[in-house]
């Protein structure tokens, strides 16, 4: 970012404001900080920075680096698919080329280069791309589904009988982490070490190195494994793929998928789950039939997207973008939250947005989430299953309770207490449900007791196997019953009835 930029405040970088005003605790050149005391509530920042500058604001970064970030719907999906403008390679980025950015920086984890296809661009990332897309497009989402409902099964069967439970750390920090193993190739490895390794990597917490070690090791056996014995999962499909990964390419590449897919799925559950136990309306339309919960789940993609932002993409050229006049070198954080709430697109943030896709919450262009499709199906299977098993879940605690972890890149729901009766646990392979099926009641018809049968001419279908008396004694005698009763024939499923178990994975 330029000197030109900071202008914009109408104070120059070395003007200091007068005593008493509440800029004292603003950056160099009168900036918003998105770090800090500040930074504590983002939304209320967003906004205000929405006020002062419009759709693309001037900020600051910890150690006080300068940044833009985009607040407009329409900026970012500009920005994002603009490839010729604006690309995701940091080594461009005019502070890290004078050397403003330390090696140390808190956010040098999201915006360090990397040669994969996230950062890459030209025929290097078609090549990496491909390979990503090509491997996640053999997925078979009916399988997942089943796994989901099974997985579901086994995670509520754990607390099932308790009547309590923390729905984040029991339910929505491993369910995304049992599916993704599936799908990756490594159903063994989904552990409890393996959930608290990647949530420990996620925080950045000290021990976040050894996590990321272990998480990786993880992944570099799964890819030597399926380089001498390839199956049907996407591990093999990154070694098999006509791009010729090599093994370093495939552990990264695995590594993307993961905690790019694991975070988001996770936090959308998370999400999801808490609107439908703090929201009357929201449940009752869910209770209803008026909205779904892919419907549901798209709603909170608008309103709480998984990502808040993304780090970050670099403008390649001079240009412009909301009014604002971007250098060459300059850096953009790609706004989701900011971008899903834009007054122009949302002007009712009451409004009901089911059915519409054009949240930024997967973000667009050439980076846009391959992996979007199997996190709305882990969300809405998943969840849809949980509230099958538990449907008279509450929240066993105040909403004004619920505390999030929240950084610039995430908002991130620490717990979720719950309540509901104890469930007896129900078999993994079975459909979820609140209660077992009941068998078949047999046909049978009011009559009084019957009398010793005769001996019929012919056999005769049996209505009854324990009739009961009429208040009239002159009600007529069923007829009597056969050798070998029959049930009565069940009624076969409709073709819409048949669609629906087979989409919900059965």
């Amino acid at each position: 970012m330029t000197p030109e930029s900071h202008s914009l405040t109408g104070a120059g970088p070395t003007a200091g404001p007068p005593p008493g005003c509440p800029a004292h605790n603003l950056g160099p050149g009168g900036l918003h900080r998105l770090y800090g005391p500040e930074a504590e509530d983002l939304e209320g920042l967003y906004e205000r920075l929405r006020e002062e500058h419009g759709p693309v604001a001037p900020v600051l970064l910890h150690d006080d680096i300068p940044m833009w970030i985009v607040l407009g719907h329409a900026e970012n999906l500009h920005m994002v698919g603009t490839p010729s403008h604006f690309c995701r390679d940091s080594r461009i980025w005019t502070p890290q080329i004078e050397g403003m950015v330390k090696p140390d920086h808190p956010m040098m984890p999201h915006i360090a280069w990397a040669p994969i296809c996230s950062y890459a661009e030209g025929d290097e990332h078609l090549r990496l791309r491909g390979a990503v897309t090509g491997a996640m497009s053999t997925i078979d989402h009916r399988a997942v589904r089943r796994h989901i409902n099974r997985y579901t099964q086994r995670l509520v069967n754990e607390f099932c009988e308790s009547g309590e439970a923390d729905l984040m750390s029991q339910f929505a920090e491993h369910l995304p982490m049992a599916i993704l193993c599936e799908i990756l190739g490594m159903p063994d490895e989904y552990s409890d070490r393996l959930v608290q390794a990647t949530r420990d990597l996620l925080k950045g917490t000290e021990t976040a190195n050894a996590s990321q070690g272990y998480v990786m090791s993880v992944l570099q056996r799964l890819a030597e494994r399926r380089r001498k014995e390839p199956l049907e999962d996407i591990a093999s499909h990154l070694v098999l793929h006509p791009a010729k990964l090599t093994d370093d390419e495939v552990t990264t590449h695995l590594w993307l998928v993961l905690m790019a897919a694991y975070e988001a799925t996770v936090n959308l559950i998370g999400n999801v789950l808490r609107a439908v136990l703090t929201n009357p309306g929201f449940r009752a339309q869910l209770n209803g039939g008026q909205m779904t919960v892919p419907q549901a789940v798209e709603q909170s993609l608008w309103d709480e997207p998984p990502f808040s932002t993304v780090f970050a993409y670099y403008a390649k050229q001079d240009t412009e973008l909301g009014g604002q006049r971007i250098r060459k070198g300059d850096g953009l954080l790609f706004g989701i939250a900011p971008g899903n709430v834009d007054p122009r697109v949302r002007p009712d943030l009451s409004a009901n947005m089911q059915g519409n896709r054009s949240h930024l919450a997967f973000g667009g262009g050439p980076h846009e989430c391959p992996g979007q499709d199997i996190a709305r199906g882990i969300a809405d299977t998943g969840v849809d299953a949980l509230l099958m098993r538990l449907p008279d879940v509450q929240l066993d605690c105040e909403e004004d309770e619920l505390e999030w972890r929240q950084t610039i890149s995430s908002r991130h729901l620490v717990e979720l207490p719950v309540r509901f009766e104890p469930k007896p646990q129900q078999d993994v392979m079975q459909k979820p449900g609140h209660a077992p099926v009941p068998q078949q009641r047999p046909a049978w018809q009011v009559g009084t007791e019957p009398a010793e049968p005769t001996a019929p001419t012919a056999p005769v279908t049996p209505v009854a196997a324990e009739p009961r008396p009429t208040a009239s004694a002159a009600a007529p005698q069923p007829l009597a019953p056969t050798s070998e009763p029959t049930s009565e024939p069940v009624r076969p499923m409709g073709a819409w009835r048949r669609f629906l178990r087979w989409w919900r994975g059965y």
